[in-house]
């Protein structure tokens, strides 16, 4: 039913934490964690979990890309080290991405004290980005707060769960992203293709936040090449 990609840098006890929950949930049937740097994984023998081991790191897009070649199932979901599975969420997401008939999913996103984080926002443009920057505009995407859903522009790719087809129709992650935005793209391009993008607020997922470019020079780098890149590519909108 489920295919989990998990890629692992260094994560350890995080992913083999992971890899336990979801082995014991029902729908999902296949999981494939990626080594992305040497390290020892303590992970089960399985026949539904393929370990894929990388000579060279990779980045986010070509991670998750190369782990979808491996997929056998009709749902893909990415899923980051650090998330949390608080219940299952997986047969309410696939419900509704049925019901809505819409191309990609994510969780309520929850961060450690309970409060909901923004993994759900507007693309970014240079204006909001500039009034972000000069009067300090949050960007939250509005919602209400007692809907069952809501189809924001764009979710954070740590959890998303895609239907296979929509995924191969738009060539999956752009590559050119090392890291970061490569959700915010594959957002853009499902839309582009008139397909939806959702966030059901009836479930959730606890995030254990790294917040790497906030405090670590290279990733900020990666950062604002990939937010340059974006810009640029959609200079006209989604549209």
């Amino acid at each position: 039913m489920i295919c989990v990609s998990v890629v692992s840098h260094g994560h350890g006890v995080m992913v083999t934490e992971l890899v336990a929950t979801l082995l014991r949930l029902p729908s999902v049937t296949q999981v494939v964690v990626t080594r992305n740097v040497p390290e020892l994984l303590a992970l089960p023998v399985d026949p539904r979990l393929t370990v894929v081991e990388n000579q060279q790191p990779a980045g986010f897009g070509a991670n998750h890309n190369a782990a979808f070649r491996h997929c056998r199932e009709r749902w893909f979901c990415v899923l980051n080290p650090d998330i949390e599975l608080i219940e299952d969420p997986f047969p309410q997401l696939v419900e509704i991405l049925q019901q809505q008939g819409a191309a990609l999913v994510a969780p309520r996103i929850l961060g450690a004290s309970g409060q909901t984080e923004d993994s759900f926002r507007s693309f970014p443009t240079v204006a909001s980005l500039t009034a972000k920057a000069l009067f300090c505009q949050e960007g939250r995407f509005p919602y209400d707060e007692h809907a069952e859903f809501v189809a924001p522009d764009w979710v954070a790719g740590m959890f998303m769960l895609v239907d296979t087809r929509d995924f191969v129709a738009v060539d999956g992650f752009d590559e050119s992203y090392f890291l970061y935005y490569e959700d915010v793209d594959l957002c853009a391009r499902l839309r582009q293709r008139g397909r939806a993008v959702l966030v059901d607020l009836t479930v959730s997922a606890r995030h254990q936040a790294q917040r790497a470019s906030h405090r670590n020079l290279t990733h900020l780098r990666w950062h604002l090449i990939s937010l340059s890149r974006f810009l640029w590519r959609y200079r006209r909108g989604v549209s």
